[in-house]
């Protein structure tokens, strides 16, 4: 079966930064939905038409990936909203209750990227934007859709186009 919208793929990938310092590899295969959400449009555009077996390298502007790192996206709140044992690297859907900032959206994931004694430093950023990024894919297999699949226009496994932990934490989203 050759790669069209809407099937389902399973990839095996490594992933490396924009100087080829590894960041993630998928050596157990995942599936993911092509012709959804599950996957950034360029590495979409290099399946298209593939089979099983196909392997390629493809380089990632980050308008490609994950888009340019927004300061913007950064904010301050008061240590108290949050719980005891916060660490960086930890991750939040959205802004705790009580939030004191104004504007910042509200459907993001925030990672925690500083600790101070009086207030925490989160940033809503994908942890891999602003990056080039080089990632080697091989397609193991190829299947059509079912219809869940179709009307969710995802798998249930996570896509590499909105990873919130990053590569290795959930993969690529």
């Amino acid at each position: 079966m050759l790669i069209s919208k809407p099937c389902v793929v399973s990839l095996t990938w490594t992933l490396a930064d924009g100087q080829g310092e590894a960041i993630d590899e998928l050596t157990e295969p995942m599936e993911f939905y092509y012709g959804g959400d599950d996957l950034l449009p360029k590495l979409e555009e290099v399946l298209d038409g593939q089979a099983a077996g196909f392997e390629t390298h493809v380089r990632l502007e980050p308008e490609q990936a994950f888009g340019d790192y927004d300061a913007e996206l950064v904010c301050f709140e008061d240590r108290a909203l949050f719980p005891e044992g916060i660490e960086e690297g930890m991750q939040f859907d959205g802004l705790p209750e009580g939030a004191q900032t104004v504007g910042m959206p509200t459907d993001t994931i925030y990672t925690v990227t500083e600790v101070y004694p009086t207030h925490i430093v989160l940033d809503g950023n994908h942890p891999l934007a602003g990056m080039a990024l080089q990632l080697r894919v091989q397609v193991i297999a190829v299947r059509a859709a079912t219809d869940e699949e179709r009307e969710a226009g995802s798998v249930a496994e996570g896509p590499l186009s909105v990873v919130a932990g990053g590569p290795g934490a959930d993969t690529l989203h």
